[in-house]
């Protein structure tokens, strides 16, 4: 057995833990990095590159099957599952080899491979081969995929986004279960390239959406294309024959139905790698889910007596904000605290930021309404604009005028807060409504800056309008949301 200390300890090569690295080696040269899986990350693997790959390919599909809306006729539209399958895994493995190019840059001496347990607060057990003591240890597992009892019964027939992208054609048809983030765009894409879709969700949530009118409208869009029930009464789930039997109500005719899937595709959600640890050797004080507390703004996590430990936690171990760029970001704080315990620092964190790659995409910029008004504490504070796409100039000419967005801000100051959007390509304009949130702009500064024509940005400086003229003014109501003021 190697006994062997080092200054910084990570747990975990995914984003997070490589960001970790990189950072921690400014600060000093005794650093290791523990990895049990194969290098590369989720991102590369399995998470954004792949799905988007697969989302191009069905996007292609689409784009050619409504040709004719622009009085163009390309005739009958086949999809080779077996070629584009071929050309995801292609493309993906070539992504997973630049991470793995970056990892040659790493000297062997700074990674240990093996599955790391605590022992102790301070030391891990890394398989049976090594016993790693550290100053200070990072937490970079990651999650996976997880999925509730009542999909148990479909068996073998029974995938994650993981096993979509490792299959070499299409299935003939999928069940979807959960219209979130991975869901919707699996589906979405699986449906435009012929696969037989429906999707089922509990509680009625699509995606991250809060706002009624942006859920309802998504609702209708993505209803146009697959059968979506974000609200489903499924009765059964079986394993029979080639495929899963699923009996369930339909949405609309209220009639009990019966259909056999090829595969159930659980998307309901992650779980932190964190349960495979032993985590409570750490001595951390943990969630009722068994993650550690922390502080979202150091990483720092917080000792089971409430005193500040050695450990930090990153990335998708977390479950705070499980996207690439957060990831990457809390990598660099966390390692940044880790090397300096005696002056441990609030890290940036830039503003909400995320985009769901479906069409119409979805994007979330800030805080949603919810959000707001618990930051708020109840106050009338908040003022709500909007517009929809049907009738924007550049998106009927594009022939993708459907969306809608919702804009907040806030009485009194006028100050930009957050945004909603469901409308074509609205990616970029979430960046341009996240940056002027980072630079703390006010609605009217926005409505301000310059708007090109045609263009969809005209629809987001129609929606300002409407925000704009909701908005309440004068000194006594700026006074007032002041004083009730957004928290952290």
């Amino acid at each position: 057995m190697q006994q062997r200390h080092t200054d910084i300890a990570i747990i975990g090569a995914g984003s997070a833990g490589l960001s970790a690295w990189h950072a921690a080696k400014k600060h000093t040269d005794d650093v290791v990095l523990v990895e049990a899986g194969e290098y590369g990350t989720t991102c590369a693997r399995v998470g954004c590159m792949p799905s988007k790959l697969l989302i191009a390919a069905a996007d292609a599909a689409h784009r050619a099957r409504q040709a004719d809306v622009f009085g163009v006729n390309v005739g009958a539209v086949e999809v080779d599952g077996s070629a584009v399958m071929a050309r995801v895994k292609r493309e993906r493995d070539r992504f997973v080899a630049g991470v793995l190019d970056s990892m040659k840059r790493i000297p062997a001496s700074h990674r240990i491979r093996g599955h790391a347990r605590f022992i102790q607060p301070h030391t891990l057990q890394v398989d049976d081969h090594t016993q790693l003591t550290a100053n200070a240890i990072i937490i970079a597992t990651g999650s996976r995929p997880s999925w509730p009892g009542m999909l148990e019964p479909a068996g073998d027939r029974l995938i994650v986004n993981d096993d979509v992208f490792e299959r070499d054609t299409l299935p003939e048809s999928v069940a979807v279960f959960g219209p979130g983030v991975i869901g919707l765009e699996l589906g979405q894409a699986l449906s435009r390239l012929g696969v037989r879709t429906r999707m089922f969700g509990v509680g009625g949530s699509i995606g991250p959406l809060q706002s009624e009118k942006v859920r309802q409208t998504a609702d209708e869009v993505f209803n146009h294309e697959f059968y979506l029930d974000a609200d489903a009464d499924v009765k059964h789930i079986e394993r029979q024959g080639e495929g899963v039997a699923i009996t369930f109500i339909e949405r609309d005719s209220g009639r009990e139905l019966t259909e056999t899937f090829d595969y159930v595709l659980a998307a309901t959600g992650r779980q932190a790698n964190i349960d495979r640890l032993d985590i409570e050797s750490a001595e951390l004080s943990l969630d009722e889910h068994g993650v550690p507390h922390f502080n979202r703004f150091t990483l720092q996590c917080v000792n089971a007596d409430d005193s500040e430990s050695h450990i930090f936690i990153t990335g998708d171990a977390n479950q705070a904000v499980p996207l690439l760029h957060e990831a990457v970001s809390e990598g660099k704080i966390a390692a940044r605290n880790a090397a300096n315990l005696d002056d441990v620092q609030v890290g940036r964190r830039n503003v909400p930021l995320s985009v769901i790659f479906t069409e119409p995409q979805i994007a979330i910029v800030g805080d949603n309404r919810p959000s707001l008004e618990a930051r708020y504490g109840g106050c009338d504070c908040i003022a709500e604009g909007g517009v929809s796409f049907d009738d924007q100039g550049r998106a009927t000419v594009m022939g993708e005028n459907h969306g809608y967005m919702a804009l907040f801000a806030e009485h009194g100051s006028g100050a930009f807060l957050g945004a909603e959007l469901l409308g074509p390509r609205v990616e970029h304009m979430a960046h341009l409504l996240a940056w002027a949130l980072e630079q703390k702009l006010t609605v009217s500064e926005m409505l301000a800056m310059p708007f090109y024509h045609p263009v969809l940005e005209e629809g987001l400086r129609t929606g300002l309008s409407d925000l704009n003229a909701a908005l309440k003014q004068g000194p006594a109501i700026t006074e007032r949301c002041m004083e009730c003021g957004p928290g952290d």
